[in-house]
């Protein structure tokens, strides 16, 4: 028996019943399109994110206070952690290839103009700001790179706080009152965006200095440090350390590289995708079932057919090609329709919700595509197995 009669024969049976054979199919194609909706749902997020992290360049290092590993040393034990200061931000803005260091505060605190205020996101930054965060400013200037302890009472408005408080009007020139202080505004920031639920736009950027003495703070909560792109981040991070170790006298400080940040958060949201897909099979194996299913029966239903195809000479080999033909047919027709339908749904929803990430995973939707066909197999190897083992004369006396 040729390949081509195999298909023929298989096709024939699948279009024999056409009821029980879309209702088959469908099985697999909801399987299929869930699992290429919720890997392209996953992708899209973590791109986002990625993307979120990498608004503000590659190469950044960002030093906190504290060891973020564990020591076995008692809770008891009295801290000898030294803050980050503002010298220590000096001291490291002196290191080859390091090109801005901002130290940054960050606070909440009632934004006055006159007879309007709002409670906003306050940040404490240095001059670097618009080099290492790659936040140009739109009107004005940036905070002038003045000595801390000098630092004049100036501030920048985000977007969104100058539209919210100077609607209209040119906010240059004029003063805010910030936690019962007074600054005088002489920039504005392009618009920037919100970076996971923090509005960068809706935010008073203050000398650090000025910041610490609102939040009464004593040390900065982060050191961020813009290096140059030809240098590697291993060798920036290893002068960083030496530099910070003999300014504290011990390792009481954490660096995190951005390279380290995007590995971290790339391998949560792999997992997330990961995650999602192997809900989405669920629904494949529910479609794996009815192949299953719906091939028992076919062989019980055509035992004279097999019998008499046995009788004209077929081999158990061409009994066993002919039934696992159909269910791999099943399978492959069902993942086709489920990938036309997930992809269809997806475009759509891009046009409609522009907003939503979605992101087509096109590795999943070809080990989806083999999935099905894979689970066509496996599904019609045992019905195939019985069919090919009945005897001519038996299938032949079967009604």
């Amino acid at each position: 028996m040729r390949s081509t009669d195999h298909l023929r024969l298989a096709a024939g049976a699948i279009t024999a019943h056409p009821a029980r054979s879309i209702l088959t199919v469908l099985g697999i194609m909801v399987g299929i399109a869930a699992v290429i909706l919720l890997t392209a749902i996953g992708e899209g997020v973590r791109l986002y994110v990625l993307a979120e992290f990498t608004q503000f360049g590659t190469n950044l290092i960002a030093v906190f206070p504290g060891r973020n590993t564990t020591l076995g040393i008692s809770g008891a034990t009295i801290s000898t952690i030294r803050p980050l200061s503002l010298d220590d931000a000096t001291a490291l803005e002196r290191l080859d290839q390091v090109t801005a260091v901002v130290p940054v505060i960050q606070g909440n605190a009632r934004i006055e103009y006159g007879k309007l205020g709002r409670r906003s996101m306050v940040l404490g930054v240095g001059a670097g700001v618009p080099e290492a965060w790659q936040m140009p400013v739109a009107s004005g200037s940036f905070l002038p790179g003045d000595n801390p302890g000098t630092a004049r009472t100036y501030a920048v408005l985000g977007d969104r706080m100058r539209k919210e408080l100077f609607a209209g009007v040119n906010p240059l020139g004029k003063r805010i009152r910030v936690g019962g202080d007074r600054f005088r505004v002489i920039g504005v920031m392009a618009p920037k965006g919100q970076m996971l639920g923090f509005d960068l736009d809706d935010t008073v950027y203050l000398p650090v200095s000025r910041a610490m003495e609102i939040f009464n703070r004593e040390g900065v909560m982060e050191i961020d440090i813009l290096y140059e792109s030809k240098a590697r981040a291993a060798y920036v991070e290893q002068r960083v350390r030496e530099l910070l170790i003999a300014r504290h006298g011990s390792e009481d400080f954490s660096i995190v590289t951005q390279d380290q940040m995007l590995e971290v958060l790339d391998s949560i949201m792999n997992i997330l995708t990961l995650g999602v897909a192997a809900i989405g099979s669920i629904s494949l194996l529910v479609g794996a079932v009815g192949i299953i299913t719906i091939m028992t029966i076919t062989v019980t239903e055509r035992t004279a057919e097999i019998g008499l195809l046995r009788a004209l000479g077929a081999r158990r080999r061409n009994i066993l090609l002919l039934f696992l033909g159909e269910a791999v047919l099943l399978g492959g027709v069902g993942g086709i329709a489920g990938t036309g339908l997930a992809l269809g749904i997806i475009l759509l929803l891009q046009i409609l919700v522009t907003g939503l990430p979605l992101e087509i995973a096109w590795n999943y939707v070809t080990t989806a595509l083999l999935f099905s066909l894979v689970i066509g197999i496996l599904s019609g190897i045992a019905p195939a197995i019985r069919a090919a083992a009945l005897h001519p004369l038996e299938a032949l006396r079967a009604e």
